[in-house]
């Protein structure tokens, strides 16, 4: 600096003379090369002059794949500036050192990503299309098909249907014929009183059918709903129609049974007994109070049940001890076509009385599931009414929904606020019964069927094995003899 204060010319910018550090003594200081002289100190603007001039020549580092020495080799060619803006160009291959051959240098490892389990079927199992369609609801049934044709032979269209899920209810029905077990059963199924009866899942009695007195259904009818209920409609238990037809066509007996009227039997008790192994509620459809001769029927199917299977590790000399693992389903008494008479407390008490006296002895449950008291069908009698209550529901003629629309009028010198009132039924209507009656067995506790849990596929095979050990079973063999 001068001595006005200012800096003196030269020292500082582009014409600043070079300074040389003073030579030391050579050692580990000395990184500049022989002789012992530092390398000459070089602003940074003109270093970047010299590196954009051509020909300049660099030293640049380059890491081989397999060093032989920790430190890295400096390999001697020309690098392209770096400037602002730009991105730095590849890097380039590494150079194997001498002596090596390229086959002995070792590969990158090359990891591929599989989903666990899905193999060589990845690709297609992750089609959303096909994930799609898994998702999809079952496929919705318009109409009932056949479990057990007229000939007594298992049929295996059913399973098209079914689920892998455990959360099943099973609905079957017995009755006489002409009962009205169809029409129920499509009442509880998928249908209202006020569709067309040909419309209906399961196809009722024509009036044609009534005047011959035949019989509509024969063998096992399967339907299953969108809520995982399966209902299975059965041929008339001892009907004297399929007697008739086996007598009058001279269809063929099997070699077990001599007599048709002792074939027709043992038919009604192979449905029967089924429906108590593979269904959670059987449904009793009664036309009027009542038949003595059904109620044997009853007893004997139960006694001719088959056992539920035991699992495998159980031993099999418990067989007669096992009577508390038995599984008995539960037994709900319908009287279909029910007067105004069958709806009076005395009449009801009475009903109950008898049924909890002629299934006293019976394994079945058939008390203590279903109230009509407790649905509000009966509001002005207490819960304690009656003293033994069973499985009884009440359901009134479905014709008297067309007398309820143009109901009896009072007479023209009565008030006419009482004309405008329907006339008296004495009981509710025949929708809002079947509907009680829908809500009630469709809320009935589902016990296990085996020892393991079933899926509606498992229930289907399950089902198909109950049905052949029916054909099968000593039991009914022996009866069949005492009855010849």
């Amino acid at each position: 600096m001068s001595e006005s204060g200012h800096s003196q010319p030269g020292l500082y910018g582009m014409e600043r003379r070079r300074r040389w550090k003073e030579p030391g003594p050579g050692g580990p200081q000395n990184l500049s090369g022989p002789g012992g002289r530092e390398r000459d100190y070089i602003a940074p603007w003109e270093r970047e002059r010299r590196v954009s001039e051509p020909g300049a020549a660099f030293m640049c580092l380059t890491f081989s794949s397999t060093p032989p020495h920790p430190h890295p080799v400096l390999s001697p060619g020309p690098c392209p500036p770096l400037r602002a803006g730009t991105t730095p160009p590849p890097p380039a291959a590494p150079t194997p050192p001498k002596g090596e051959k390229e086959g002995q240098r070792p590969t990158q490892p090359v990891y591929q990503i599989q989903n666990r389990g899905m193999g060589t079927a990845a690709p297609a199992a992750m089609d959303p299309v096909v994930g799609q369609a898994k998702l999809l609801p079952p496929e919705r049934m318009k109409h009932s098909i056949k479990l057990v044709d007229d000939q007594m032979n298992w049929c295996d269209s059913a399973i098209e249907y079914l689920l892998d899920q455990t959360d099943v209810l099973v609905v079957g029905v017995l009755g006489l014929q002409g009962t009205g077990k169809s029409m129920v059963m499509s009442l509880l199924s998928a249908n209202t009183p006020e569709e067309d009866q040909r419309a209906y899942v399961f196809r009722a009695q024509s009036a044609e059918m009534k005047e011959r007195g035949g019989n509509q259904t024969s063998g096992i009818d399967f339907f299953i709903t969108q809520e995982r209920i399966v209902f299975l409609d059965t041929q008339p238990i001892l009907s004297p129609s399929i007697l008739d037809h086996l007598i009058n066509n001279d269809r063929k007996l099997p070699p077990e049974y001599n007599l048709p009227h002792t074939y027709v039997e043992m038919q009604s008790l192979q449905i029967a007994a089924f429906l108590f192994t593979v269904c959670h509620v059987v449904i009793v459809v009664q036309d009027w109070f009542t038949d003595l001769s059904l109620y044997r029927f009853l007893q004997t199917a139960e006694m001719v049940k088959p056992s539920t299977p035991s699992p495998s590790h159980e031993s099999s000399s418990s067989s007669g001890s096992d009577e508390g693992t038995e599984y008995y389903p539960h037994l709900v008494f319908l009287q279909n076509k029910a007067r105004r008479e069958d709806f009076c407390p005395r009449k009801l008490r009475q009903m109950h009385l008898m049924i909890d006296q002629l299934m006293a002895h019976s394994h079945l449950r058939y008390k203590g599931t279903l109230s009509m008291l407790q649905c509000n069908v009966f509001p002005g009698l207490p819960p304690d009414f009656l003293d033994s209550e069973v499985n009884l529901f009440l359901v009134p003629f479905m014709d008297s929904e067309a007398e309820s629309e143009n109901p009896p009028r009072a007479g023209p010198g009565s008030s006419p606020l009482f004309s405008l009132l329907p006339g008296y039924r004495g009981h509710p209507s025949f929708q809002s019964l079947v509907s009680k009656l829908r809500s009630q067995v469709m809320s009935m506790a589902r016990p296990q069927l085996s020892h393991t849990i079933l899926t509606e596929k498992n229930w289907f095979h399950y089902a198909a094995r109950i049905w052949d050990g029916v054909k099968k079973s000593s039991a009914l063999a022996e009866y069949s003899r005492l009855l010849a």
